[in-house]
């Protein structure tokens, strides 16, 4: 066996170096660090001036740049060295399960922190530590940069290190939203700012190295002024056109579209007369995303020109904004909540009615139905608020939907920082609110928490203190007259004893379906100039499947404007009976998430299986209470929850279902 063929003179004091540049330069820093003789007469092999205190500097200027195994030492000393040091540092941190954002930033700041303090000392000061003073600062430098610029409360290379991932961020995800020439990539854009996992196709160190550079330039690199406000935005703006596109029509499509540009012309209008660096550098991407949005609706409407296709006007799944022209009736739901407002007693409202009732489209356009001395509040409580960690990040997310709110009213609130609340967050909050009343002048502000049973179970959760939160709006309630408290939910007050409790005196208004009015317009001119007409027998078979129901007779109409557009021009514009009942099975499964939810959510077991017993019994059937106390023993406490579920309704001496649409969905057969 032939043995492994050595470097010449490889076991005396002056050794030949390997010939691979890496194996060469590990080789160095063993001769460096343990074999000094070794290192010494290797230089001497490179130039008879050079020492370990030599400085590169002055051979350079003696004209020895010339010399190759000068730049081969000034490579593999400067550069591959660090490098390879810190790809070490990334391996440890890999091993220690670091997120491999941290590894690949502190691995690039370390081999670029390692070069140019290698080349500083060697180089450029090179008269105190030489070489040798090069290379180790080089390879330790590296090593600490990339290690303490990944951990917290480093003196000086933390602060830094702070600035400069901040930097590198902003700038990687700045990249990433400028990349996004086309609607697809918008709409997922918000995937990965939410995560804040956004990749880029650029070198990290070539990022660090131009962040630097324009600093040193500027005087720029500040960590005072935060991008989050701004990521928010793309954010929300990517989620927006995520939202339209799944959209079922062309037009409901457009319609979002076109809210999604109004945003971005705003955002520009806001951005025009900033300095800041950061909305100088995100203000043309804002610009592109509101040239793809527009140019993409503007698409969808030629398409839908020269298809001559029925523009679909219904939203399905999401609530319905002031801006959307659908929403329809609900008058005397708005005369109700405007003369208990005006009540001097001041008692909490309770919205209350089942889901997909249109509780959240009613709030989000109450501002329609009363007077305009009454400034609506929207707090959705499924978002911000109940998610927060303690009662600071409450009535800071709080604060920031009012204000929200507030402003499209054309009222402009005070802000409230959050930081301000840390140590006493009510005490500072009443004393935000004491502003906010100086701000509405003679107006009335209408708080509405909607969804307010997830606020309930944050409660539950023990994250809120229920003598603090719901003590809070009983304050209101009792000492502010300038608000007033309405809550909306699919349960009563009664349901939730602690609410109770604090709210006296609750007064419930009721939402349900539609007026049969109401539903016409909603069916037959649900916006100006719809272009589908229907038979009349056509319309009242919507009314008999639907009840009036708003989510329901949005779901049918939708489905029949898919089938029509699937049919001839010639027969197109006309909506018949045959149409109405072709339209059914697909509903039943495009609203299958409705559905389902009043099966799992809403009724248990044994409910589940009486409203089987009924649906069975066919369109229309009525089942007497007898038939259904045979048939389920116990089953008087459960259908009193189905009828104020308002699933079954009570029939002479019987019970049928409400609704022929939710009939068929527990029947099964369709």
């Amino acid at each position: 066996m032939t043995s492994p063929q050595l470097p010449p003179n490889a076991y005396t004091d002056a050794p030949q170096q390997h010939p691979n540049l890496i194996l060469g330069s590990l080789q160095l820093l063993f001769w460096l660090v343990l074999r000094p003789l070794a290192w010494r007469n290797h230089l001497k092999r490179i130039d008879l001036d050079l020492k370990s205190d030599s400085s590169l500097i002055i051979l350079l200027r003696r004209g020895r740049w010339r010399h190759l195994a000068l730049w081969r030492l000034f490579i593999q000393g400067y550069l591959i060295l660090p490098i390879l040091a810190n790809l070490l540092l990334g391996l440890v941190l890999w091993a220690l399960r670091e997120p491999i954002v941290n590894i690949a930033f502190r691995v690039a700041f370390g081999v670029a922190f390692g070069v140019a303090f290698g080349v500083a000392f060697g180089v450029a000061f090179g008269v105190a530590f030489g070489v040798a003073g090069g290379v180790v600062f080089g390879v330790a430098g590296g090593v600490a940069g990339g290690v303490v610029f990944g951990v917290a409360g480093g003196v000086v290379f933390g602060m830094v290190g702070c600035v400069a991932a901040q930097a590198v961020q902003i700038e990687l995800d700045a990249l990433r939203l400028q990349a996004c020439r086309d609607i697809e990539a918008i709409r997922e854009a918000h995937r990965s700012l939410v995560t804040g996992e956004l990749e880029s196709e650029v070198s990290p160190l070539l990022l660090i190295l131009l962040i630097f550079s324009r600093s040193l330039v500027t005087g720029e690199l500040e960590s005072g002024v935060s991008p989050s406000p701004l990521l928010r935005i793309f954010s929300r703006i990517s989620e927006d056109v995520d939202a339209a596109l799944n959209q079922a029509s062309a037009y409901n499509q457009r319609l979002l579209l076109r809210d999604v540009a109004d945003k971005l012309n705003l955002q520009l209008e806001n951005f025009a007369p900033s300095s800041n660096k950061y909305t100088v550098r995100f203000y043309p991407i804002i610009k592109s995303w509101r040239e793809i949005v527009t140019n993409y609706a503007d698409e969808l409407a030629k398409i839908s020109e020269l298809r001559q296709e029925i523009d679909s006007p219904y939203i399905i799944g999401v609530p319905l904004t002031r801006e959307q022209e659908i929403f329809t009736g609900r008058d005397d739901i708005g005369l109700r909540i405007e003369q208990l407002l005006r009540d001097r007693r001041r008692p909490p409202l309770l919205l209350y009615g089942q889901r997909r009732m249109g509780k959240t489209s009613l709030l989000n356009n109450i501002g329609k139905l009363l007077t305009n001395t009454i400034i609506p509040m929207f707090i959705d409580l499924q978002g911000a608020p109940s998610s927060a960690s303690d009662h600071a990040g409450f009535l800071y997310n709080l604060a920031r939907e009012m204000e929200k709110s507030a402003k499209k009213q054309g009222l402009t609130l005070p802000s409230l920082a959050r930081e301000v609340l840390k140590s006493d967050p009510f005490t500072y909050f009443y004393e935000w609110l004491d502003e906010v009343e100086q701000a509405l002048e003679q107006n009335t502000a209408l708080l509405m928490l909607d969804e307010f049973e997830v606020l309930d179970n944050a409660i539950v959760k023990g994250r809120f203190d229920e003598q603090d939160v719901l003590g809070m709006l009983r304050h209101l309630i009792q000492h502010r007259p300038r608000f007033k408290i309405l809550l909306a939910g699919s349960h009563t007050i009664a349901e939730y004893q602690r609410w109770a409790s604090y709210l006296i005196n609750v007064q419930v208004v009721h939402i349900s379906y539609l007026k049969e009015a109401e539903a016409r317009q909603l069916i037959e001119r649900p916006v100006k100039d719809f272009t589908l007409r229907y038979e009349p027998n056509a319309v009242e078979r919507v009314l008999q499947l639907t009840r009036c129901h708003p989510f329901l007779v949005q779901l049918l109409c939708a489905e029949i404007i898919v089938l029509k557009n699937e049919q001839d021009p010639s027969v197109r514009r006309l909506a018949t009976l045959a149409d109405a009942e072709a339209a059914i099975p697909e509903a039943l499964q495009s609203g299958g998430f409705f559905f389902a939810d009043i099966q799992n959510n809403q009724v248990d077991a044994t409910g589940q299986a009486i409203l089987r017993f009924i649906a069975a019994q066919g369109e229309g059937a009525v089942v007497s209470c007898e038939s259904l106390l045979q048939q389920f023993p116990d089953a008087e406490i459960t259908l009193k929850l189905l009828l104020q579920r308002e699933l079954i309704e009570e029939v002479e001496d019987g019970y049928r279902f409400q609704v022929e649409l939710i009939r068929r969905w527990f029947d099964g057969r369709n």
